[in-house]
């Protein structure tokens, strides 16, 4: 498996984790209870798997490799991806914020969680979709053999580093119990 279909497979297991977090929101929307433990361990899958491991890859390494071909990392796709994962980042501090009043204070509001929520889903949705399409081709249209390879090797290297060799499983484990869960068969 290619490097960038490594990162096409997490997407799956980001996107699948972004329709859970949808899933939860209408129901706190709808008034319903949810189970505090879920909304906690959703938000470290996100915190982990999604923005220290995924795009740890894409920051740390992928967008070196695409320095390499000629990209620049403060303008062009580079720039707008690092832009969209700040972004990402700040809904997922507000999302944190919004769940420790939530569970620590007994706060009634939840509305601010459901808010970022809502723009952390689209922002993720539209971001992988234009990485899937257009830049994970580009890069693949410029790298050699001998890149490719490295990249891959550089990946899992990061991977074990962040995150460790069993966590990756662990977290894609307890998405398939939210899904089990929140989402209609």
């Amino acid at each position: 498996m290619k490097a960038t279909e490594q990162l096409i497979e997490e997407h799956k297991a980001i996107k699948l984790g972004l329709s859970i977090l949808g899933s939860i929101s209408k129901r706190i929307e709808a008034g319903e209870e949810v189970d505090k433990a879920d909304i906690g361990s959703l938000l470290e899958f996100f915190k982990i798997f999604t923005d220290k491991c995924h795009h740890g890859k894409e920051e740390d390494i992928l967008f070196g490799a695409m320095e390499s071909i000629g990209l620049l990392r403060d303008s062009g796709p580079i720039a707008l991806m690092l832009k969209e994962h700040e972004t990402g980042r700040s809904y997922l501090i507000n999302m944190n914020e919004a769940f420790e009043r939530y569970r620590s204070n007994g706060s009634t509001d939840f509305s601010p969680f459901v808010k970022d929520a809502k723009k952390y889903v689209l922002l993720l949705t539209q971001h992988m979709d234009k990485e899937n399409r257009i830049l994970y081709p580009m890069i693949e249209a410029h790298l050699s053999e001998k890149g490719r390879h490295k990249l891959k090797e550089q990946f899992k290297s990061l991977e074990e580093e962040i995150i460790g060799s069993s966590r990756h499983e662990e977290l894609c484990q307890l998405l398939n119990n939210l899904r089990d869960k929140y989402l209609e068969s």
